[in-house]
């Protein structure tokens, strides 16, 4: 684990410690593990607007002692003459000791890392992966339920285009988890992830044994139509028909497929899965700079019953 660009490649020993990390910190807080920080610079170089994972990236840094250069608008950088991402990738790896890189082309984050010179951590790459948002969602499952195998998790809304649906449906493959994936039949996943054990175009008919609902809004920046749009909202009428114990997660933002009446709902766990985005950044950036053989080597003793 040099860098993190695909939750595909991640095995137990890096999720573990990962999770160890991060409920460190959740519990901490303020806490840090001993590393020169101050003299760690993290980039966040973003080709596409963020809120949550940029101020999440630069919070976990700042957090850790270490400075950032955050460049969030691309516009007014070379890229806007015309200088290729590789270029961009070998200059800033020049200023900064790690990079945090969201991009609209789904190769972004392999290209950035064949020439880099410092740890990449792909931080959305077009439609194809968000890895970091997926364990994040990964670990608040693990925090609200104690466990993850066992578990059905239903995905709502853009299954197609949305890529933290299929990064985190990639961490779940993992695992012995029931996936349902509901929506319109246009917004279906473009190609199997593992095995899909269930395919609804209503909810309300999955709702009965689901323990996570997923819900995303339309990609409409990678929509090539408004076919199915209307089908991504989540009405409050659906709650009636879930679990007491279930969870209602969102990767945000959100627009109008759900309603800020659900947050009133205690099953609504969207902004805990938030707040944890800070918790596990923050484990990712010690790992990748202090290095994980390293990590893991000081710290498994202590992770022993810990998952």
């Amino acid at each position: 684990m040099k860098d993190l660009i695909s939750s595909k490649r991640l095995n137990f020993n890096e999720i573990d410690l990962i999770f160890w990390l991060a409920d460190h910190y959740r519990k901490t807080r303020n806490s840090t593990f001993t590393f020169d920080n101050k003299c760690k610079i993290l980039t966040t170089l973003f080709y596409e607007p963020s809120t949550r994972t940029s101020a999440s990236f630069q919070s976990a840094m700042l957090s850790l002692g270490g400075s950032i250069i955050p460049i969030n608008e691309v516009n007014y950088s070379s890229v806007s003459k015309g200088e290729t991402l590789e270029d961009t990738i070998r200059t800033i790896g020049c200023y900064s000791d790690i990079i945090a890189l969201r991009h609209p082309d789904e190769d972004s984050s392999e290209r950035a890392v064949a020439v880099s010179s410092v740890p990449i951590i792909n931080a959305g790459s077009g439609a194809g992966e968000h890895p970091t948002q997926a364990l994040l969602d990964l670990y608040t499952i693990k925090q609200r339920f104690g466990k993850i195998n066992g578990l059905t998790v239903t995905f709502f809304g853009d299954n197609k285009y949305s890529r933290t649906v299929a990064s985190l449906a990639n961490l779940l493959e993992k695992y012995n988890v029931r996936i349902n994936w509901v929506g319109h039949p246009s917004l279906s996943p473009p190609k199997v992830i593992g095995e899909i054990d269930g395919v609804y175009e209503h909810l309300d008919k999955s709702l009965a044994d689901t323990d996570v609902v997923y819900v995303t809004r339309a990609q409409v920046e990678r929509h090539p139509s408004s076919v199915g749009r209307e089908k991504t909202h989540f009405p409050t009428s659906f709650l009636e028909y879930a679990k007491e114990d279930m969870i209602i997660m969102h990767p945000f933002p959100r627009v109008d497929e759900l309603s800020v009446e659900v947050d009133k709902d205690p099953r609504a766990w969207y902004f805990k899965q938030i707040q944890n985005g800070l918790y596990i950044r923050k484990a990712i950036l010690t790992i990748l700079l202090i290095g994980f053989e390293e990590c893991y080597t000081n710290y498994s003793s202590t992770m022993k019953g810990f998952l």
